[in-house]
């Protein structure tokens, strides 16, 4: 099962409001189960982000899922330069992704967002990974 575009764009818009409310330029890919590009959006006053958001959704995608336990050892010790990092089942990716799972719990796509600062990143990701929580029944199936 992948998202559908309708809800990759439900997803986009949650995300643009939320990169909206902390001021932040950001570029947003939306990728379904498979990897491939479902939906994009590129804020005002980012243009340098557009390939990084896309391989951020595709290397969350490629795990399943982002924690964020070395972000957040890497905030505590103020070490910013890693503060881009997420650790996930023993291999490093880039933070800033939040997989979309549907009413089952099964990955449908992942959302990344770049151009943030990592935190708004990851919140602006969270943002429109959530929206799957308001979609009906047919979420992911169509």
């Amino acid at each position: 099962m992948s998202i559908s575009y309708q809800h990759a764009i439900k997803a986009i818009d949650a995300s643009i409001a939320k990169a909206t409310a902390l001021g932040a330029a950001v570029s947003l890919a939306v990728v379904d189960s498979h990897g491939y590009l479902v939906a994009f959006a590129r804020l005002d006053r980012n243009g340098d982000m557009i390939d990084f958001a896309v391989k951020k959704a595709k290397t969350a995608l490629l795990f399943e899922e982002v924690d964020d336990r070395l972000e957040i050892m890497a905030v505590r010790t103020g070490n910013y330069g890693q503060r881009m990092f997420g650790f996930t089942k023993n291999v490093l990716t880039i933070g800033g992704a939040a997989s979309i799972r549907d009413l089952q719990g099964r990955v449908i796509g992942v959302i990344a967002s770049s151009g943030g600062n990592p935190d708004q990143d990851m919140d602006i990701a969270d943002a429109g990974a959530m929206v799957v929580f308001e979609c009906d029944q047919t979420c992911g199936q169509e």
